[in-house]
């Protein structure tokens, strides 16, 4: 499998935007609300899909994690695009609910979409709105997606992390503790910036 990097230029390649000065680097975060799945008995495994137009043609950019049995995904991946100002790039977000037993979407069910153009994310630095499936509104289901242009900044931070006497939460089986890093947004708000696996 292609690393998503290299994905991520093949479908730039595919369309054409290296050939076009780029104004900026933006990251894209993305989470969701109320995701409905059509088995009743139990919770999806959504993950986010971007894909980019050109030419009447969608072309898969990158995807997200998967998140296990959730209706409120908030994902940690990273969507890195490059934003040209002239342009008019439209996007388009895809939940999938993607069972444990694959990775592809040929069995995997369509919870709903949502259209935009990354001028339009990058303007209003948070944009949500309804999931639609086949035209009309998946449910109570959104989608929201935050821009943050990038600083140009490569300082990075090494963290080492452990615990012990963690609290066993299953009674059958052993827990799966996992980590959660935030940061603080300016406007008090957290914001989910990795989960470790």
């Amino acid at each position: 499998m292609k690393k998503m990097s290299n994905i991520y230029e093949s479908a730039a390649n595919t369309l054409g935007i290296f050939n076009s000065p780029c104004l900026t680097k933006v990251e894209l975060r993305v989470a969701c609300k109320g995701i409905s799945d059509r088995d009743a008995l139990s919770k999806p495994d959504p993950c986010v899909i971007l894909k980019m137009q050109s030419h009447g043609q969608w072309f898969e950019v990158d995807r997200t994690e998967v998140i296990r049995t959730c209706i409120n995904p908030v994902y940690s991946k990273l969507f890195t695009v490059d934003f040209y100002f002239e342009e008019v790039q439209r996007l388009r977000f895809e939940v999938h609910d993607i069972s444990s037993n694959h990775n592809g979407l040929k069995e995997a069910d369509f919870l709903g979409g949502m259209e935009c153009t990354l001028g339009q994310i990058v303007s209003q630095r948070k944009l949500s709105k309804s999931l639609l499936k086949h035209g009309n509104t998946a449910g109570k289901s959104s989608i929201t997606v935050i821009a943050e242009e990038l600083s140009g900044n490569d300082d990075y931070v090494e963290l080492a992390f452990n615990a012990r006497k963690l609290d066993d939460k299953d009674f059958f089986s052993k827990s799966d503790p996992f980590l959660e890093i935030f940061r603080m947004n300016d406007d008090a708000t957290q914001q989910l910036v990795h989960r470790t696996e």
